[in-house]
């Protein structure tokens, strides 16, 4: 058998960045035993951690993948300066953003606070895979529930949902709490 060590590297390798989980490479190697895996993740994430290595192991939503070190991007955006990376529009993230906080969310809530039609602008994001429609609501016309996928969380560099920030409180509440304070 070959060394468990070297076996997680290659395959978090193969994955590039979708990354896999701890289930998933104990079930590639047929390893029962999560602490075998948990201590070869642990032994390459040291030993990506030295400065002399360009990339390190890392670890988003649940899933391990391995990324460029900073001290790399000058010279990274200096290689692809003219190339053109697709970027989120205003309404893309306001509506992502809906999605976050609201999660579960039918379209038409969606609509409701963002006050526009957004059937294409969702598409767009499920297309993107930063959303996905898993449930229907149980009422009639069953419409789909959207909620924010792994893609998003590894996007934005989130663990869980949880690490989103605080919403500011709406600006009348924040006027009555303080006439109520006076």
């Amino acid at each position: 058998m070959h060394d468990i060590k070297a076996l997680v590297e290659g395959l978090i390798f193969l994955s590039g960045e979708e990354g896999l989980s701890m289930i998933q490479i104990q079930n590639a190697l047929q390893i029962e035993e999560s602490q075998k895996v948990l201590d070869a993740l642990l032994s390459l994430k040291e030993e990506y951690a030295s400065p002399a290595k360009g990339i390190e192991l890392v670890e988003y939503a649940s899933r391990y993948k391995f990324v460029t070190k900073d001290f790399v991007y000058p010279f990274g955006q200096k290689l692809f300066e003219n190339i053109q990376h697709p970027t989120l529009s205003q309404a893309a993230i306001e509506t992502l953003a809906i999605i976050a906080y609201k999660q579960p969310v039918t379209r038409v809530e969606i609509e409701e606070i963002r006050g526009v039609n957004c059937e294409m602008m969702l598409k767009k994001l499920q297309a993107r895979g930063l959303i996905e429609a898993k449930d229907r609501l149980d009422v009639v016309g069953k419409p789909l529930l959207y909620q924010v996928t792994d893609t998003f969380l590894d996007t934005f560099q989130l663990e869980t949902i949880k690490e989103l920030p605080e919403l500011p409180k709406p600006q009348e509440e924040q006027e009555l709490f303080h006439e109520e304070e006076q």
